[in-house]
């Protein structure tokens, strides 16, 4: 049996640091939203008398991942195989446009995907595999809802999906083909005191707000936030210049995703996003333009285009 499935990159809308747990893992407050710039993942499964996994990488960004055991599609399969008992045949295809190392949650996408197509193919709740995907990797079950916005907290793994039933804006991403090691940013993190802290998480209780009640970008992109820019825009020139660049435009709603390393800005109409496109791309960036990514789309193809060349 083959299964499509549509991989979503992700940003994070907010993002705060709300402290540290003695097995030295931080918990967080954020906010992740899915976009229609994604991976397209073909799985074809079944019963066979021993496990075989191929999988095959194709697509603009293809080049820059192995296809073997250690990419987190191959994973996935392997250990759903192993969870249920099960022995098949496994033929996975991965397109892959998300670039890696970028805080748009690609490999943890791809690695949801696999596991979304075999609970599909083998008839299994995706509940089922909710422990696993966090096991794969932290934002893993993210990717395992179909909802575009979810509030994280904990360490991730609580997740609360929410409602945007208003108009979205555009999203145009910068990639400075760069990548930042998440742990190099952690290290240099701050903690935050407890008032900051409360101030910031009644601020992504105002965003959540705005947008599940339809406020268009005017109303709440003030309360877009992340505590780890200022642990990498100190350090990382390829990041700080995307940024001032997208800033040097005018656009006020700007933002870097996750740890890094691409940032984002969001705008109001098409115009404005391929006008901002057509200002800061460059041979050492690779810009997207792409939009939110609503759970009743049914194009499961890829269809942002991106631009800009960066490092063959």
């Amino acid at each position: 049996m083959i299964s499509k499935q549509f991989c979503p990159a992700k940003i994070n809308l907010f993002l705060e640091v709300t402290g540290k747990r003695a097995n030295g893992y931080h918990e967080l407050a954020t906010l992740f939203a899915k976009l229609t710039l994604g991976d397209n993942l073909t799985v074809d499964a079944a019963p066979a008398p021993q496990t075989h996994i191929q999988l095959n990488i194709t697509g603009p960004l293809g080049d820059k991942l192995e296809a073997d055991e250690t990419n987190i599609a191959y994973k996935a399969a392997a250990r759903f195989f192993e969870q249920f008992g099960i022995t098949a045949h496994c033929q996975i295809n991965l397109e892959k446009n998300i670039p890696m190392g970028a805080g748009l949650g690609g490999g943890s996408s791809d690695g949801a995907g696999v596991l979304r197509a075999l609970c599909q193919i083998f008839n299994k709740p995706r509940q089922s595999v909710m422990e696993l995907a966090a096991k794969l990797g932290a934002d893993v079950p993210v990717f395992m809802y179909d909802e575009t916005f979810l509030k994280g907290e904990g360490i991730g793994e609580i997740l609360t999906p929410l409602p945007a039933p208003g108009p979205l804006p555009y999203v145009v991403l910068v990639y400075p083909c760069t990548v930042v090691p998440t742990k190099d940013v952690f290290k240099r993190l701050r903690l935050p005191d407890k008032k900051e802290v409360l101030t910031n998480c009644s601020n992504l209780d105002k965003l959540i707000s705005y947008i599940g009640c339809g406020k268009g970008l005017s109303a709440w992109k003030k309360f877009l936030f992340n505590r780890l820019e200022t642990c990498v825009f100190p350090y990382v020139i390829s990041v700080r210049n995307a940024r001032e660049d997208i800033c040097k435009t005018n656009a006020e709603a700007v933002l870097m995703s996750g740890s890094g390393s691409t940032v984002f800005a969001l705008v109001d109409t098409q115009e404005q996003a391929t006008d901002l496109v057509n200002n800061i791309r460059n041979k050492e960036r690779l810009v997207f333009f792409s939009a939110f990514r609503r759970e009743t789309d049914e194009n499961n193809g890829n269809t942002d285009t991106s631009y800009g060349g960066g490092p063959s």
